[in-house]
């Protein structure tokens, strides 16, 4: 073979294989930019957790940090999500509440304020509240010489700034309040002063508000941790437990106080009467896909006569927006979870607020469902709007059934 003819040979295997490395480096690297796509939506979609810490103290998040899912705006304020802020401009009056009315809890949050601006973050309040002095609490958001400047409760005390501040700043701030019984402590975590208030005519139960009256306004991280309740379903408890209907599931408490259901199905019992409250557990799946949940406002009668916020992990295709079996935390058969938080096999929390016709749940402080009853009443849940108190129950779903329950508390909201 002549050095010519060589060439063109190997001129030639070089340039096929270039063509086709060509060819399958544009079909490569379009793979990785699907692949890209797909990871970067599906990272974009998994929203913010609380730490470990804040969940074993029994915090929540108001705010996702994305949508406004569990609030609801009155009035003609515009509400906007920013970069994971709530934001109004403060051009039109109004409020935004959240959907949940709460009793007693420590609130934190932050907030970032123009210098003129007057807001507020609004305590116990109806949705159209008419007078801070007599039907909500005003924790106030305004300049150093308004009445009320900014870490006063509006008509009912008046607070100095601690330190050279100006009013409210540009920049954020933090704060923290505790709502308990007929007080509120608390307040800028900054460098504003603190609350200490008593009313003598305390309003028991309300709605969270941001309020949008004059100059711009940004609230983030705003969080809830329910206080005043009491264990149940626990060893050092065990006059709160009733098992007229277990059938065939299987109780006993393990070492470490942990209540472990198995079999099914059947259902363990509250001793107590609850229609309108907090609950607040921690719940490990020991398998895949296991079916279980926490039944309310329950008949004493038969088995899972009541309001069911589901137990159950799976879901479809990947998406853990798309729940198979209305997910942990839906309602169950009136409401899917809109995510499914809680993996198998691990530990989560969940939280469920039934206030009336009104019921929300919390899995691992991320709120999962927001739902309000409004079909005609009925004696049973199952068939209407049940009202009425009931009991509490953990439900044994099947043969498969294996959870492990533990730190089950309860408080009763005040009407």
């Amino acid at each position: 073979m002549n050095l010519a003819k060589f060439i063109l040979q190997i001129s030639d295997s070089a340039f096929s294989f270039l063509r086709f490395a060509v060819c399958n480096l544009q079909w490569f690297v379009a793979l990785l930019l699907v692949v890209s796509v797909i990871s970067k939506a599906s990272f974009a979609a998994e929203p913010d957790r609380l730490d470990r810490k804040l969940l074993d103290e029994g915090w929540v998040s108001l705010f996702d940090g994305e949508t406004l899912f569990g609030w609801q705006p009155v009035g003609e304020a515009k509400w906007q999500v920013v970069k994971g802020e709530i934001r109004t401009a403060g051009d039109q009056p109004g409020f935004l509440m959240t959907t949940t009315r709460w009793a007693n809890y420590q609130l934190d949050g932050e907030f970032k304020a123009d210098p003129k601006t007057n807001s507020g973050v609004f305590l116990r309040t109806p949705l159209d509240p008419q007078n801070p002095a007599s039907d909500c609490y005003e924790w106030n958001i305004a300049p150093q010489d308004n009445p009320f400047p900014t870490g006063s409760i509006v008509k009912r005390q008046k607070i100095e700034p601690a330190g050279d501040t100006k009013g409210s700043e540009p920049g954020w701030r933090r704060f923290s309040l505790v709502v308990h019984g007929g007080t509120i402590t608390g307040g800028s975590v900054d460098d504003y002063g603190r609350v200490d208030y008593t009313d003598p005519k305390p309003i028991a139960i309300g709605h969270i508000g941001l309020q949008s009256n004059s100059g711009a306004v940004a609230f983030r991280n705003l969080r809830i941790c329910p206080l005043g309740l009491d264990s149940i379903f626990d060893k050092a408890h065990m006059d709160s437990v009733k098992y007229d209907r277990i059938e065939n599931s299987q109780v006993e408490f393990t070492k470490r106080d942990e209540l472990h259901l198995t079999n099914g199905p059947g259902q363990v019992e509250s001793a107590a009467d609850y229609a309108n409250f907090v609950l607040q557990l921690e719940c490990k799946v020991n398998g895949d896909g296991l079916n279980s949940g926490i039944f309310f406002r329950t008949l004493r009668e038969g088995r899972w006569v009541g309001y069911e916020s589901q137990i159950n992990n799976r879901f479809s295709d990947n998406d853990r927006t798309r729940p198979a079996d209305f997910g942990t935390g839906g309602i169950y058969r009136r409401q899917r979870a809109r995510r499914v938080v809680a993996k198998d096999r691990e530990w989560f929390t969940k939280t469920i607020v039934a206030d009336g016709p009104h019921m929300a749940v919390w899995v691992n402080g991320y709120q999962v469902s927001d739902w309000t009853d409004t079909r005609p009443p009925k004696r049973s849940a199952r068939e209407g709007l049940r009202l009425e108190g009931g009991a509490i129950a953990i439900q044994g779903h099947d043969p498969t059934t294996d959870f492990l329950f533990r730190n089950v508390r309860v408080g009763e909201l005040p009407q």
